[in-house]
């Protein structure tokens, strides 16, 4: 990075931090110690990566197209081929760049890890606190359509007493946050680094909200159960009974006695654990295999798109040139922070670290909030939640939108974040 640039760079954004409500009495409380100190930070990566990314896409070396009509051999030859097409000659990695840069961003030193993370503090008075996690193969780009309509809501339809700071951090070993050089970062060790950075950030009470592995980090938050943190949202909820947890884990015929929106998430589980579980199995168990894709944009890029099937027709249909809740530069962006960042690998062994039983209930006693994507990996029914959260505050099935639900369909995603929440203000 250019000297002066990045010199200027952290002077705006220590002008935004210094403007901020609460600076001194934050500064005072963040500065004891070098660890301590909140940094801030903007992106710049220089041409010479992007041009070997260019580079290597065009040299990719390609398999055979598949044998079948459909994605059951995975992601499509003609898909990759108009991404790769489009990242190489049209796509424009200083946009999302910009975008990013016109954030307040920070980097911290949590537990001996560098934690990168937006906050964005909102003008209207006694804005709820809400940290927002993302899940693996996202990053903070899948909510940054949502931090404008969270803390200005007045502009958005809502009104002034929705309005929440909003603080995005990055998992480590995930974009511009820190890889750990050691074990033990799971989701309980994380969760402990958001309390902490929360804490640090000054704030006396605070919500939090994810999906993917951003839930699994904010139900280990419930379970710390901090008095800061009054409730969590979530829009992928570990909801699913230990019978029927035992029935899929051994293959057994679905349970009868289910109603139809258990028996609809009881065959989507099924087949999810069926089919769909492969890029999990090796990054659970050996996640260091997979030099190649952080050899190969291409290689990276199919590893990410493969992830769910209605993810993956979403996303077929965006670079077909279908109008989607997602863009192909929305889709560019993430993969391109990934192949930037080198963090490929290291966001992989948070499946290898981890030994949650990812779906299963996990007795959350603090006030939870649900939504219930249809094409999520699985939709969680309103009797299931009931039953994994005693003090469940809010429940929705939405009628569109899936696992990316941030990202692609934020406005839903605003509202049901306001009401989910406005109990607990």
């Amino acid at each position: 990075m250019n000297k002066s640039k990045n010199m200027l760079s952290i002077a705006i954004a220590a002008l935004v931090l210094q403007s901020s409500p609460g600076y001194a009495q934050q500064a005072a409380a963040t500065v004891s110690s070098a660890t301590a100190a909140i940094r801030p930070f903007q992106v710049h990566f220089p041409e010479e990566a992007l041009t070997d990314l260019r580079n290597r896409i065009q040299a990719t070396n390609w398999p055979d197209a598949e044998v079948v009509s459909d994605a059951s051999q995975g992601v499509p030859q003609a898909t990759m081929k108009k991404l790769a097409d489009y990242w190489a000659h049209t796509y424009d990695w200083r946009k999302a760049e910009a975008r990013l840069n016109a954030l307040p961003q920070f980097i911290t030193t949590i537990d001996g890890v560098d934690i990168h993370f937006i906050h964005v503090r909102s003008k209207h008075k006694n804005a709820l606190p809400v940290i927002i996690t993302h899940g693996w193969p996202g990053s903070v780009i899948e909510q940054l359509k949502m931090i404008d309509p969270l803390t200005n809501p007045t502009a958005y339809g809502g009104k002034a007493e929705d309005a929440f700071d909003v603080i995005i951090p990055s998992i480590p070993g995930y974009g511009f946050s820190g890889k750990p050089t050691e074990t033990g970062w799971d989701p309980a060790r994380i969760a402990k680094a958001w309390i902490t950075l929360m804490q640090r950030l000054g704030y006396r009470k605070f919500v939090a909200q994810g999906g993917d592995w951003g839930d699994a980090i904010s139900e280990q938050m419930a379970l710390l159960a901090p008095p800061e943190l009054l409730g969590i949202h979530t829009n992928m909820a570990a909801t699913v009974p230990p019978a029927i947890a035992k029935a899929l884990k051994d293959g057994a015929a679905r349970p009868s006695g289910l109603l139809p929106d258990e028996q609809r998430a009881y065959d989507q589980l099924d087949f999810f654990f069926k089919h769909g579980l492969g890029y999990a199995t090796e990054m659970g168990t050996r996640p260091q295999t997979l030099y190649g894709i952080n050899d190969s944009p291409i290689g990276l890029a199919a590893w990410i798109l493969d992830h769910d099937a209605q993810s993956l027709a979403l996303i077929r249909r965006v670079f077909d040139g279908q109008e989607e809740g997602l863009s192909k530069d929305d889709v560019l962006d993430n993969i391109t922070l990934y192949w930037l960042t080198k963090t490929a690998v290291s966001s992989a062994r948070l499946f290898w670290e981890s030994k949650l039983a990812f779906f299963d209930a996990k007795n959350v006693r603090i006030p939870v909030a649900v939504s219930a994507f249809p094409d999520e990996i699985y939709t969680a029914p309103h009797s299931w939640a009931e039953q994994a959260f005693p003090k469940l505050i809010h429940y929705n099935k939405l009628t569109k939108g899936g696992h990316f639900a941030a990202w692609e369909q934020p406005e839903l995603l605003v509202r049901e974040l306001r009401s989910a929440f406005r109990p607990l203000r």
